[in-house]
């Protein structure tokens, strides 16, 4: 009479032999497992910087101040939504700022000499495209890391700027144009167009990173370039689109400001770069890559908006709110690197 083998394989080693092979941004399946997602934590936060600016200033709930403040991040937060997909896959783009400076300043160029608002707007497109595209091409064929990569390209295109423009400025745009970043798309509850277009953006890029196949590809990616690459996916094809990607969101971006603002100097966007990478960061999007959710990038958008937003209101210098900003990047990079090897530590103890 034949038996069946029982295997001698413990449950513990079974257990994290499966977890290898776990997606990182699954669903969570307990209720521990939610109340300690990246996400649920934001979310704490985000309630917290609420009430905590409502009880010091009365105004901060004031739906034409909120509609206003969401100007100071729009911009910004369209480009992070680009910059989380490139962390993702283990790539970073620091000329984001710098690619808006250029389409800014060849916007302010045209406008200047009396062309009208589709040319400026696609203009401001094709050369945060161009710029984009130049960065994927460099990092793909060259193989130089992306931050040296986009470290150059930084000073590239913010010298181009810098020399073209001088100590001068443009401030002649045509009136159609200037309402794009100056009105309300929509009257009630009061939208500013930036706004309205980064959450339209932000459900595209959520369906499209967790809905799609195309957007598993990337965790793929993130998790094990080499192995993705076997596995037959496009590794450098994607790089650069989502380098194509970030460009012509910083296009987006330029556009926007451009005619928020009215003027085109040099130092348009200057040091936005921090900021976009601690939205992104702050977000859940591991720096080295293969984890992330844009849900947690729009929570960080918030959390960091509404923050910057209440200082202003308590007259807090723009030079603190900086350095309030590169001390929380440094924690968010650090704290879920130490929560892991705690945990680590505890299962380990636990076996």
């Amino acid at each position: 009479m034949s038996t069946e083998p029982q295997s001698t394989i413990e449950p513990a080693t079974r257990e994290r032999e499966r977890a290898r092979y776990q997606v990182a941004d699954r669903a969570p399946r307990s209720l521990a497992e939610l109340v300690l997602r990246w996400e649920s934590i934001l979310l704490v936060l985000l309630a917290a910087v609420i009430i905590g600016n409502t009880l010091v200033s009365p105004y901060f709930l004031d739906l034409y101040n909120l509609a206003d403040a969401t100007y100071n991040f729009s911009e910004k937060a369209i480009i992070a939504l680009a910059m989380a997909l490139l962390i993702l896959v283990r790539e970073i783009d620091l000329s984001v700022a710098a690619t808006l400076a250029l389409a800014a300043l060849c916007i302010g160029f045209l406008a200047a000499h009396g062309f009208g608002t589709l040319l400026l707007i696609l203009t401001g497109l094709a050369v945060g495209l161009a710029c984009g595209a130049f960065n994927g091409f460099l990092v793909t064929r060259t193989r130089v890391p992306s931050i040296v990569v986009t470290i150059g390209t930084m000073s590239l295109y913010r010298g181009i700027a810098q020399v073209t423009l001088g100590d001068q400025a443009y401030t002649s745009f045509p009136a159609d144009y200037l309402e794009l970043g100056q009105s309300y798309a929509i009257a009630m509850p009061p939208t500013p167009l930036s706004f309205l277009i980064f959450l339209l953006l932000a459900i595209g890029y959520g369906v499209f990173l967790h809905g799609t196949a195309s957007g598993r590809r990337l965790f793929a990616i993130g998790a094990n370039p080499l192995a993705a690459r076997f596995a037959g996916i496009r590794v450098d094809r994607i790089r650069f689109a989502l380098f194509t990607l970030a460009g012509l969101m910083s296009g987006l971006a330029a556009i926007l400001l451009t005619a928020r603002i009215g003027v085109v100097r040099p130092n348009i966007a200057l040091g936005w770069e921090l900021d976009i990478v601690t939205m992104v960061v702050l977000g859940g999007v591991a720096i080295s890559g293969g984890v992330g959710t844009i849900p947690g990038v729009v929570l960080a958008v918030f959390v960091l908006g509404l923050a910057t937003f209440g200082l202003s209101l308590m007259n807090v210098p723009g030079i603190v709110i900086n350095v309030l900003l590169g001390l929380l990047l440094i924690l968010s990079i650090a704290v879920p690197i130490v929560i892991r090897r705690f945990t680590g530590r505890a299962g380990r103890h636990g076996d």
